[in-house]
């Protein structure tokens, strides 16, 4: 039993606090602490900064190739759903009638920041490539 716990379960004793406040403080240790110890990696994981998307093409023989290369900070997006949350009920409804009609299903409401962090931790192990004669587009995270 880890400290905090019995620190919690103490103040019940005690009579400082309640049964119902001593399950919810410790629910909410159960929601910070990892369910199980990380395993020791030889090369820990970095957490991904950007997205990068890089498009190589020869449109035509003999003419200049086709470069893209866009690299997109992750910070961007966070802060892209943070400000997502501050519009108004009645104005996201708009936005997700209009994005809708474009062909875009995207409920704008159920994006919410700590899913961006779920996506953003998975995000490590994305890599893309597609290759077509004369064309290669990968996206990846780094």
């Amino acid at each position: 039993m880890n400290e905090q716990r019995r620190q919690i379960l103490q103040m019940l004793a005690e009579g400082k606090i309640t049964a119902d406040e001593a399950e919810r403080l410790i629910d909410a240790l159960e929601r910070a602490q990892p369910e199980s110890p990380p395993v020791a990696e030889s090369h820990p994981r970095r957490r991904p900064k950007y997205l990068r998307v890089v498009v190589n093409a020869a449109d035509h023989p003999g003419a200049e190739p086709t470069r893209i290369n866009i690299r997109v900070p992750l910070q961007l997006l966070r802060a892209g759903v943070r400000l997502a949350s501050l519009i108004p009920p009645p104005a996201l409804a708009k936005v997700n009638a209009e994005l809708d009609r474009s062909g875009v299903p995207i409920d704008l409401t159920e994006l919410k920041p700590q899913h961006l962090e779920e996506l953003i931790d998975q995000l490590g192990d994305v890599i893309v490539d597609v290759d077509e004669p004369d064309t290669k587009v990968q996206v990846f995270c780094e």
